[in-house]
Order: structure tokens, then sequence, then C-alpha cells
């Protein structure tokens, strides 16, 4: 039986999206986030279950079934295409066929719903701006830019338990006593008794229970996210054991007893390692496991400071369940600094050919000083058809003076269907101030249907004063489909005083259909004091879809002092998934001093999945001097669930030389959970009282963790105590699982060469 539910802010944000898709006549797309055992699939149940009781519900089990799924065309108007927990869709094995197949439903006619439910770190890891060059989740990140965002938070408010049903279901009530910071869901979940069962594993087979369920733990935390090989459990537990346990342990009944305790029920509701059904018929996969929920986000908050032992990463080799697992643990043992390990588990991918492993090794050769091995590796990679190699080497022959085959391996990118070498290659050109090599490969590009380069062409012409040249190329570039570059040369006409001709380009955008042109255009009517004439352009941009004009609309309404009216305009934008209007909204009521008003409004914002607003509100009253003020914002960001907000404060009060009100934030920031930036204001001090031992060993649980910056900071601790090579070895070459430094990684793979450079501690 489930327990009551109870309704809350987030519910009916969710119910009345749900209500407005049932009523048009396209495919609409909603994601649910949030933590481990919060409630985000019965939030999502109970809302379909509310809005939508007699349309139909599709659950394809993984990304495979989800492409034949689209691809037969079978979903029916009024259908609900149901993606519980995203990510195993969208990360993987058919994950970016799997997310333009979505994009594209979405073009398609309704009614129909996908709904979705994701955590927020891989919500985070799957909609982030990626480094240049390393886009790994460009169609994810295109997919999820058109849903409406639901957050499911961790904990209830105060007003929801008020509820007189939560008192009168026995569950509910239950739970409510028994938990801490109103987090009821976990506790419903039986969370607490599943950590209490791993934990306190007992019997003579207790200690391997743990140590199975650890490198289960360490496996999903670190990237591997199908399900999880029996094979690679065996292998790694091992390396998570005393010798004495060891010596112990039957060799042929340990690991059945380990997985008979690991997979007992904990009141009757989940197991610590749980049955794969198996998707072809009746029964569970055999020899394949998912991890608790619960056990997941546990260990990602008590082991992110653990790296595990070196019979984890052979395992992962070995038995990682998909080349895309076995790169994700490489990523995660290269973000620890254990780059030798993160080569390894790249080697066996890469020697099939498979691309990504290629780039990830090809990237970490040139990190390491390798430009050599590392071109070999990259064009591998585009022998095997990776077109981003191709631009890498063709801006290393641009750097080392090679015009000629540069320009091949960019046209060489271009004739494989992605141009945008050429059009890299021409602002490399321009950079470097030959305008006409620049513009010559630019018009290469645009002709092979880059539009960037157009844009590139339009700014080009526009600095050299030949206004007609930019308008031609702009207008070339919306008559490709991209009016941005209208836009931008309206901006710059208006910059330098030409205002007739920046509101006729900025119109001549509009008419192409760039919603954008219009807000652009108020804006300029509201500078010349034209407010109605500014209120009817912003509403037009509204109506033709751009929330951010609402934020425009709340600020005049705020201006002429109706609040209730900005606020209800800036909530519209926020519902229309652009808390930007809340968080403009908040920076006028702080600057009419409203502390009040403006703490309200940002905590809105924050509770929309979004800290940004109590991020900025705690920087302006810090640097208006308001000390007491910035920390309590700090403290509810903190208190949010951003941790990050006090060692942010931190950082300001140690540059200003407040070292000890910065030691008091750092430590309540660790205290809050966000424990490396205090592990490396800590390994300063231990540094400073001449503890150098205790200094790099605080600074080694930081790169454990997976903060890159302490790395950094070991090896400049080496080159001023003297030694230079030694500090060169930590930044090269990284750390050994057990810490202890590193050799020169490709030595030990197939004849690869090591090139000696000399390197520069920053």
């Amino acid at each position: 039986m489930l327990p009551d539910y109870i309704e809350r802010d987030h519910d009916r944000q969710l119910r009345a999206h749900l209500v407005t898709a049932a009523c048009g006549g396209q495919t609409a797309l909603v994601v649910v986030r949030g933590e481990s055992c919060t409630g985000k699939t019965r939030t999502a149940f109970e809302a379909v279950r509310a809005c939508l009781p007699d349309w139909q519900l599709v659950f394809p089990k993984t990304a495979t079934r989800l492409l034949a799924l689209l691809d037969a065309d079978t979903l029916a108007p009024r259908t609900i295409l149901w993606l519980n927990e995203a990510q195993n869709f969208l990360i993987g094995t058919d994950a970016a066929e799997a997310a333009a197949a979505l994009h594209s439903r979405l073009e398609e006619a309704g009614p129909v719903v996908i709904v979705c439910t994701l955590w927020p770190e891989y919500y985070r890891l799957l909609t982030e701006t990626p480094q240049p060059g390393r886009d790994a989740h460009a169609k994810a990140r295109l997919l999820l830019s058109q849903a409406r965002l639901i957050h499911v938070p961790g904990s209830f408010a105060s007003e929801d338990l008020e509820n007189p049903r939560v008192r009168r279901d026995r569950s509910l009530a239950t739970a409510l006593s028994t938990s801490t910071g109103r987090r009821i869901t976990q506790t419903l979940a039986a969370g607490p008794q599943l950590v209490d069962h791993y934990e306190r594993a007992t019997g003579p087979y207790g200690p391997y229970a743990h140590a199975v369920i650890t490198a289960a733990m360490d496996a999903r935390r670190l990237g591997h996210t199908s399900p999880l090989p029996a094979a690679l459990l065996m292998a790694a537990a091992p390396g998570y054991l005393t010798a004495q346990q060891r010596a112990a342990a039957d060799p042929g009944t340990w690991f059945t007893h380990a997985l008979e305790y690991a997979r007992e029920s904990v009141r009757g509701v989940a197991a610590s390692l749980e049955p794969v059904a198996n998707t072809d018929g009746m029964g569970a996969v055999p020899d394949i496991y998912r991890l608790s929920d619960y056990l997941d986000h546990h260990a990602r908050t008590v082991r992110r400071h653990d790296v595990p032992p070196d019979s984890f990463w052979t395992a992962a080799q070995g038995h990682a369940a998909t080349a895309s697992d076995r790169n994700a643990l490489a990523r995660a043992a290269h973000q620890r600094a254990r780059y030798r390990i993160a080569a390894y588990l790249c080697q066996r991918s890469a020697d099939a050919g498979e691309v990504e492993a290629l780039m990830l090794l090809a990237q970490w050769r040139d990190e390491a000083g390798d430009r050599e091995g590392a071109a070999d590796l990259y064009q591998r990679a585009a022998d095997a058809g990776e077109v981003e190699a191709l631009g890498v080497l063709a801006r290393w022959r641009e750097w080392a003076g090679d015009a000629v085959g540069a320009e091949r391996l960019a046209q060489r990118a271009a004739d494989a269907g992605d141009p945008r070498a050429l059009t890299d290659l021409a602002q490399w050109r321009g950079s470097a101030g030959d305008r006409q090599g620049a513009e010559r490969l630019a018009q290469r590009a645009a002709d092979a249907g880059e539009v960037e380069a157009l844009i590139t062409l339009a700014l080009w012409r526009t600095q050299v004063g030949d206004r007609e040249g930019a308008e031609r190329f702009a207008q070339r570039a919306a008559d490709a489909g991209d009016p941005r570059a209208l836009t931008d040369l309206a901006r710059s006409r208006e910059w330098a005083g030409d205002a007739a001709g920046a509101e006729r380009l900025a119109q001549r955008a509009a008419d192409a259909g760039e919603v954008e042109a219009l807000t652009l255009l108020a804006q300029w009517r509201d500078k010349a004091g034209d407010r109605e004439g500014a209120t009817d352009l912003f509403q037009r941009a509204v109506d033709a879809g751009d929330p951010r004009a609402l934020t425009f609309l709340a600020r005049l309404r705020e201006e002429a002092g109706d609040a209730e009216g900005a606020e209800r305009l800036a909530q519209r934008a926020a519902d229309a998934g652009d808390l930007w209007a809340l968080t403009e909204l908040a920076r006028l009521r702080e600057e009419a001093g409203d502390a009040v008003g403006a703490e309200r409004l940002a905590q809105r914002v924050a509770d929309a999945g979004d800290p940004q607003a109590l991020i900025d509100l705690m920087r302006w009253r810090q640097e208006a001097g308001d000390t007491v003020g910035a920390e309590r914002v700090a403290q509810r960001a903190t208190d949010t669930g951003y941790l990050w907000a006090l060692a942010w404060l931190a950082n300001r009060r140690y540059e200003a030389g407040d070292r000890e009100g910065a030691a008091d934030l750092y430590q309540r920031g660790a205290a809050a959970g966000d424990t490396e930036l205090a592990l490396i204001w800590l390994a300063y001090q231990r540094k400073d009282a001449g503890d150098m031992e205790g200094a790099e060993r605080l600074a080694l649980r930081a790169v454990d963790a997976g903060e890159a910056e302490a790395l950094i900071t070991l090896a400049e601790w080496r080159q001023e105590a003297g030694d230079v090579e030694g500090a060169e070895g930590l930044q090269r070459f990284g750390l050994e699982a057990d810490g202890s430094p590193a050799q020169p990684w490709w030595q030990r793979t197939n004849g690869w060469r090591y090139t000696k450079i000399n390197l520069t501690i920053p």
C-alpha cells in the first residue's frame, strides 16, 4: 500500500503543465528532477494519474528499445512516453541516437507527453557548457533545453507538513517522527535501514558482502551507469578486504554468500543489490545487478574522498559492462590524478579502434607533453571517422606553420560533413592578422554549409567598416535559417550611434523569425522613453515564445510600483523555464532596500533548482559590506543544498585578509558536506605551521575527491622545496591508486614513445 500523497508546490507546477500539454497539439517534454528517493517517480505517477488518466502509456526499458519504438513511429496522440531514470537513455551506448530521436519527436504532432525522471548530477552533466572540442552530450543538451523542468526538493517544506493528512496516515506520521531535516520520502523508502544493513554487515560473510557492495558503490559513483556484472564485483572485492579476511575466505563459496547478504530485502522494500529484469521475458538477467539508488546517493557523500584499490581498476578493465562504462571510469580516474589507471582503462577500447577511447588517450597524451604520441592517436581516430580529430590536427599544423597541411585537414573535415574546422582555421588566421586568408577559409566553410562562418564574415566586414558587405553576409545567414547575425549587426549599429540602421536590421531579424530581435527593439524603445511601445513589443516577443521578454515586462511593472504584477510576470517566466526574471526581481528588491523580499524571491529561484539568485544576493551583500547579511544568505544556499556557497564566501574573506573569518566559513562548509575546499584550507594551515607532511596528506585527500586544483597545489609545494623533477612528475603523470607518484604511463603500453619536455608550473 502506498502512503497518502501530499501535494506540494512542484506537483501543482507539473500538473498545470500536463493540462496545458494535453490541450495542445504538439509533443511536450517534461523532466522531473530530484535526488535519490525524493519521490520523483511518485510525483510523475500522481500527476499523470490526475491529469491524463485515460491516455496510453509506453515504458521502454533501454535506449535500444526506445529507438526501436521511435523508429516504428507508433506513438499515437494521447500517449505518454515514460522514461524513468532518463540517464539510462541519455548516457552510454545509443545515447546520442536516442536523444536525437527524442528531439525529432518533439517536432511532430501530438498531443504526446514525454515524462523523464533524472538526478540533478546527471542533469548538470548533460546540460553544462562543454569545454571547447569536448562536447560529449551535445544532442542530450539540445533535447533537455526544450524540456519543462520540475524540481522535486529533497525535503518537505514546513507548511506541507502541517497538512492534517500527514498525521492521519500512519506511514507518513511514522516517517515524520523518525526523519531528520524533513526528508520523509527517504525514510519511507527504507534508506537509513539499508545503509545500516550495509555498514554493519554481520556474520561470517559480512566483511565479504561489505566489500562487494562497496565495489558496486564505487563503480556507480565513478561512472559505471550500466547494471553491474557479478564478475566485476567478484574481481574488485579483494582489494577492499584485509589480508587476514582474504586468507580466511573459502575460495568456492565466499562470493555466493556475500551476494546472498547483499540481496537481502530490508523491511521488504529494497536490497543493496537488486536483480535486473529480463527485457525479453520473465525472470532476471543472470549475474547482473543494480545498486540501490539510496546506497548510490549515500556513497557519493561518505566515499567522496576515497579512491578504489588497484583490484577495482583491474576488474573494471576486464569486466565493465560496456566501453562507455570503461571510458567513464577512466575519466573519473583522470579527474583524481590517476593518469596511468585512466590510460589503462581506455587501452582495450583504443586497441579495438573505439573512437572515444582514442580521443581521450590523445587528449591526455597531449596534456602530458607527448605531442607526437597524441598526434598518432588523433590520426587513428580521424581514420576511424572522427572529424573532431581532424580539426585538432589541423590546428596543430597551423601552429607548426604548415598552412597547406592545416587547410588540407580542415577540408577533409568539411568533406566529411563538419565544416567547423574550416571556420576555426579561419578564426586563427584572422587572429594572426591574415585577414585575407581568413576570409578565404571562412568563405569555403560557408559554401560547405557552415552558418557560423557567415556570422564570422559579417563580423569581420563590420570591423573594417564594410557595412554593405556585413549586411550581405548577415542576410545570407538569416536566409540559411540563422538570423542571429542580423541581430548582432543591429547591436553593433546601435553602439556606433546609428539608431535608424540598428532598428532596420533588428526588424529584418524579427521578420526572419528571430524572437530576440523583438526584445531588442523593445529595449531600445524603453531606453528612448517610449514605455507604451516597449511594452507592446515585449508582449509580442512573449507571444512569439520568448519568455525572457517577461523579465523586462516584470521590471517595467516593478518600476511602476506594481510589485504584485511584477511577481506574477516573473513567475510566468520561471514557469516557462526562465528563472532570470525572478533573479532580476530579487536584485531590484535588494536595491530598493527590501531585503526580506529579495531573499524570498531568491529562495524561490533556488527551490526551482538554480542557486544563482542566492549566490548573486550573497555577492551583492558582501560587496556592500553587509557581512552578516552575506553570511545569512550563504547559509540559506547551503541549507538548500548548494554547499559551495560558504566556500565561495570563505574565499572572498581569505582574499580580503580575514583569515579567521575564512577559516570559520570553511569549517561550516565542511560540516555541511563540502569538504574539498576545507581540506585545501587546512592543508595551507598545516604548511604555514611547518607540517609539510600533514599538509600534503590533506591535499591528497582533496585530489582523491576529484579536486584537480589540489594536485597543482602539491606540485607547487614540491617546486618550492626544490624538487622540480617531482613537481613535474606529479603534474604530468599523476598518482597511483594508493596515492604514490606514478611513472610515465605510456611507457607500459604498445611501444608508445616518451618525449621529454620542459614544464613550467604556474
